[in-house]
């Protein structure tokens, strides 16, 4: 058969795929945002057929055969070519779950979210532990499923960042950690006190105006996007031309909406920037979730915490909320919103600290992999840690470990992305300033376009077709390396 109808078929067959996917992703967005109460169980069992049906379909022997003939074939594009080696390695990784089991795991997944969501409204881990505990067990036998080396963690961080290991995370946290307590002790001893003016009060109409006009201002496209409220800050999207944010908003913390808003934008501009040409192969979709993490981390942080972006936006805030930043001036409002201090919340916690949160999540989700704690021992860990690691005592479950959805969701191996991505946005960072030197005064005039463009030439647009390490030098010119972060931390505080 000729290769080019061969393909054809190959990419009809993924998009179909894609399709399923995307209307249980659809599905899952309504249960964290508008969903009934009532209408969880229900809920439930359309998102896990939809799930089972896409595995089902995916791990077809035909669909096997037809990539097998085609990854023999010399008359396909480079493009062509990528896209179905991506896919057999994603062939042969499904077909070791079984579709009961994919069934399964969604149901409990189901099953714990909401057992989630209760447990925070009422501030008890207890409501949680044992659904938390079903996870547990089926992401143990996961790792099982698909095969490791040397911990079965290494299996599930391989969901997040194809190549990443615990070998290499333990080095890297190694590493971080007595640089980092090293940074956090210099600042502490040096930073003024200060009148911290995003916990006052501030209207959630207004504050969501605000959100709204700073994700138009970072060039996100409410053309192929939207922006909704859920318990815990998400994007997700069934295509580039369909991307969602969601963030919440406190009246008395102005930072909730504000960081989760530029942070979830960083992630969305990547989902809106992948090749739609490619939707439903391998280089339409995102690099790594390293990489991912990058994007929100390099907005959130290297620019929406940086004095030039409020150079050209404070004024805006004032507008909107003239009595809360009267006789505050940028460089006053700039000194707040970089306040380092250990705090209790990981969303909401400077760029020094944060990487201790992911360290304790890190640490526990190996030792719940391996089996030498048990969800039983998870508050009891968390709140030891804390107070090792920050110096602070956890007051309860909703300031403990109840604050992230990630476990309730099975996403175990995801949580380290969070402190790889940040040493990525740095290293990215830097070499958008050599790109352009002028770079932070172009930011000041308003000008973020020409940073939207630099990631749209180097990271977007390359969808899966280079793993991190390998996008990393093509576009910084060298492989990770963490002194570009500590480099970029003494800097902006010492």
């Amino acid at each position: 058969m000729n290769n080019n109808v061969n393909y054809h078929q190959y990419k009809i067959a993924l998009q179909k795929i894609a399709d399923i996917k995307y209307a249980s992703a659809v599905l899952q967005w309504d249960q964290e945002t508008y969903l009934p109460k009532k209408g969880n169980d229900a809920r439930g069992r359309q998102i896990a057929t939809l799930n089972e049906l896409a595995h089902e379909k995916f791990t077809n022997k035909q669909l096997g055969e037809l990539m097998n003939e085609l990854i023999l074939s010399d008359k396909l594009a480079d493009r062509e070519k990528r896209n179905v080696t991506l896919s057999l390695e994603d062939y042969h990784k499904s077909k070791k779950l079984p579709s009961s089991f994919v069934r399964k795991m969604s149901e409990t997944v189901n099953k714990s979210f909401h057992a989630w969501v209760k447990a925070r409204h009422q501030n008890s881990y207890n409501i949680f532990q044992q659904p938390l505990q079903e996870i547990i067990e089926l992401k143990k036998q996961e790792a099982d499923l698909l095969g490791y080396e040397n911990h079965p963690y290494n299996a599930l961080i391989n969901d997040y960042d194809k190549g990443l290991t615990s070998t290499i995370l333990d080095k890297l946290f190694a590493s971080l950690q007595p640089k980092l307590s090293l940074i956090l002790e210099k600042i502490l001893a040096s930073q003024a006190n200060d009148n911290n003016i995003l916990r006052r009060h501030f209207d959630k109409n207004t504050q969501w105006d605000v959100g709204i006009e700073i994700l138009k201002r970072m060039h996100f496209d409410f053309d192929v996007g939207r922006q909704d409220i859920s318990e815990h800050p998400f994007t997700t999207n069934f295509s580039s031309k369909d991307v969602r944010v969601t963030t919440r908003v406190d009246e008395n913390d102005f930072g909730n909406m504000l960081w989760s808003c530029i942070h979830e934008g960083g992630h969305a501009l990547y989902e809106q920037g992948l090749p739609d040409e490619e939707y439903g192969l391998p280089l339409g979709e995102y690099c790594s979730l390293s990489i991912h993490e990058s994007q929100s981390r390099l907005w959130e942080n290297c620019i929406g915490r940086g004095l030039s972006f409020w150079r050209h936006n404070y004024a805006f805030l004032q507008e909107k909320f003239p009595e809360q930043f009267k006789n505050k001036t940028v460089e006053e409002f700039y000194a707040t919103i970089n306040k380092v201090r250990p705090s209790l919340i990981r969303t909401e916690a400077d760029e020094v600290t944060y990487h201790f949160h992911v360290m304790i999540r890190y640490e526990i989700e190996k030792l719940l992999i391996e089996g030498s704690i048990n969800a039983k021992d998870i508050s009891a860990y968390w709140n030891e840690h804390y107070k090792k690691y920050l110096g602070i005592s956890v007051p309860d479950d909703a300031n403990g470990c109840l604050q992230d959805v990630h476990w309730s969701h099975g996403s175990f191996g995801y949580f380290p992305t969070y402190s790889v991505g940040s040493l990525y946005a740095a290293q990215f960072y830097f070499a958008i300033n050599n790109s352009f030197p002028n770079i932070e005064e172009l930011i000041a005039n308003g000008d973020t376009l020409t940073i939207w463009d630099w990631l749209k030439k180097n990271i977007y647009k390359h969808g899966r077709y280079f793993n991190s390490e390998e996008l990393c030098k093509l576009a910084t010119g060298r492989e990770l390396d963490p002194q570009y972060f500590l480099q970029y931390l003494e800097n902006k505080f010492l």
